[in-house]
């Protein structure tokens, strides 16, 4: 679990490695990660947009940018929060991911959230 937190929002991240639907011997390798973002702060705002960089344990990187979050543009209100599922795949049992959303203030005060790095990994027997 990572949190961080920008301008009053903070990000809570889970991830996990989903072996059912990974295929080592094909150096597929998918994992989940569950992110909570929580506005703490006295102004509402809405995600806009969010931005990946995916890093492989060679070192490979992917960056992933895209409007809003699992298609939507969740608007949060003090004290709400908002949770989604999504999922990643690497071509090695282990990575991390780090980012940012980019955020709206209902009076029009765009600003970036960081998504801290976590970690990916694969069970080690999987290695």
């Amino acid at each position: 679990m990572s949190i961080e937190k920008t301008n009053n929002i903070a990000v809570n991240v889970e991830a996990n490695y989903l072996e059912h639907e990974s295929d080592p011997s094909k150096e597929r390798y998918i994992f989940s990660y569950k992110i909570t973002i929580k506005n703490s702060g006295d102004k509402a705002a809405r995600l806009l947009s969010r931005y990946w960089k995916i890093t492989g344990g060679n070192g490979h990187e992917q960056e992933v940018e895209g409007d809003g979050v699992i298609g939507v543009h969740p608007h949060l209100l003090p004290e709400q929060e908002f949770t989604y599922t999504s999922a990643a795949m690497l071509d090695t049992p282990v990575g991390m991911m780090q980012g940012h959303y980019t955020m709206i203030t209902d009076s029009g005060e765009r600003f970036e959230v960081d998504i801290p790095a976590f970690s990916l990994a694969a069970p080690r027997s999987l290695h």
